[in-house]
């Protein structure tokens, strides 16, 4: 077989004006509603300083911790799974258990505490 018995059959695609002939428009930055004075980064710092933050950032340090330790105790012995993304899903996920059950703890608080006033 020749060559051009290979050739892809079809219709042959046109090529395309050079882009020369467009006009080209200056582009302008949008205004978010956002101020530039670092507003944004004010608030999220008092965010952070809150003290349910830290103490949820701190439940969920330890619970990686502990998992991550478990983890490790249980490969030295030979039992377990191995490998460290293993290691640290497990550490991601106590975290984030840990962090839920802590928020949910005290929305049950708050809402008990807000019946007792209505009452």
């Amino acid at each position: 077989m020749a060559k051009t018995d290979k050739a892809k059959a079809g219709p042959k695609k046109k090529k395309k004006a050079p882009a020369a002939s467009r006009t080209l428009v200056p582009v302008k930055a949008k205004k978010s509603g956002r101020s530039g004075n670092g507003a944004g980064f004010d608030s999220l710092s008092k965010l952070l300083e809150h003290p349910l933050v830290a103490e949820l950032i701190s439940v969920g340090a330890i619970a990686a911790v502990a998992a991550i330790a478990d983890h490790n105790v249980k490969t030295r012995t030979g039992e377990g799974k191995k490998g460290s993304r293993k290691a640290l899903k497990a550490a991601g996920t106590a975290a984030a258990s840990a962090i839920g059950k802590r928020l949910m703890s005290e929305v049950d608080e708050i809402e008990k505490a807000s019946k007792k006033a209505t009452r």
